[in-house]
Order: C-alpha cells, then sequence, then structure tokens
C-alpha cells in the first residue's frame, strides 16, 4: 500500500492536542516545532553546534546554575562535620548560603576558564583532569 500524506485537518482520528478545552502539555522527547524539519522529521545538528548553543545561553544568563537545596544541604553537611560541637548546630541564613553559592560557583567558572586555557595551550580541545589541576596548581601558586 502505497503512504499518503495527511493534511491533518478535520476529523483524521488524531487528537488536535486540545483536552478539555486546555491545550495538551508536549513531552520533553519531543523535538519542538523550530527542532523539526518540514518532513516531520527530527532535526540534526552538527557536532558542537548544540554545546555552543548551550555555553552561550549559559553566558547571556545570571542564573545559579546548582541546585539550591542541594548545595545548602552540602553547606550545613560541611560546617557540621567540621565545626561542631557536641549539642550545638548551626543556623544558616538564606542570604549568606546564597553568598557562598555565588562564590563557588564563580571560582569553579574560573578554575574551568584556566583549564581550558591550559587544554588549548596543549592543542587540545578536550578538557582533561590533568587541565584542572595544573590550573589548581598555578592559583595556588599566584
Amino acid at each position: 500500500m502505497a503512504r499518503t500524506k495527511s493534511t491533518g485537518s478535520g476529523g483524521s482520528g488524531k487528537s488536535s492536542g486540545i483536552v478539555g478545552g486546555k491545550k495538551a502539555r508536549r513531552k520533553s522527547s519531543e523535538p519542538s516545532r523550530r527542532e523539526r524539519l518540514p518532513g516531520g522529521k527530527k532535526r540534526r545538528y552538527r557536532p558542537g553546534t548544540r554545546a555552543l548553543q548551550e555555553i552561550r545561553r549559559y553566558q547571556r544568563s545570571t542564573a545559579l546554575l546548582i541546585r539550591k537545596l542541594p548545595f545548602a544541604r552540602l553547606v550545613r553537611e560541611i560546617a557540621n562535620e567540621h565545626f561542631m560541637r557536641p549539642g550545638m548546630e548551626f543556623r544558616w541564613q538564606g542570604s549568606a548560603i546564597e553568598a557562598l553559592q555565588e562564590a563557588a560557583e564563580d571560582h569553579l567558572v574560573h578554575l574551568f576558564e584556566d583549564a581550558n586555557l591550559c587544554a588549548l595551550h596543549a592543542r587540545r580541545v578536550t578538557l582533561m583532569q590533568r587541565d584542572l589541576q595544573l590550573a589548581r596548581r598555578i592559583k595556588t601558586r599566584e
């Protein structure tokens, strides 16, 4: 049987995506309209294109990249391990944890920038563990 292209209008048996007067939510695995080609196929980007788009998106935004609650739990756990006396627990202001998170993310971003320069100096594009170690070692000497 030959394949025919359906126009998608009217009673073709398919749902139009509207349920009970509200638009149905699209699944996250389904490509968006911009990512589809005219034939309905999913758009394929060349290697590295999506990574560059992601880099530009994160460089434009000022939002924190690490989730707030896991970071707060980690800060509390470290503080309780190292500075806690028996029967005593620290209380943290939200602004204090937020300031720590800002500083931690800033430090990590600069560390990755330096490590990337180390990788480029070695004529590599791939970031390796030894690049991070070298960047940290040079940073401590300054």
